[in-house]
């Protein structure tokens, strides 16, 4: 870091490498995958030595992972994303 970009820093404050818009993203990114998450809950038996097919059903099994692996690539994007100058 030269002596010019201290000087700017101390002038303008603290310089980060991502952008407020980044950091937006980033959350809307964690609330997607939050919900994948909590599409996969549920389906559970009260008694544990009966089986209940609830388990398999298609939110859980397809819909849930598909929604966490687009938070995960939202996040991807939110980070990768450059700010403006």
């Amino acid at each position: 870091m030269t002596y010019i970009d201290l000087m700017k820093e101390l002038e303008n404050g603290p310089m980060f490498s991502l952008d407020k818009q980044n950091y937006r993203l980033m959350v809307i990114g964690c609330v997607i995958v939050l919900i994948g998450f909590g599409l996969m809950m549920g389906g559970g038996s009260e008694d544990p030595n009966v089986f209940s097919r609830e388990i398999f059903s298609p939110r859980r099994i397809t819909v849930a992972p598909i929604v966490v692996m687009a938070g995960y690539i939202f996040i991807m994007y939110a980070i990768l994303k450059k700010p403006k100058a």
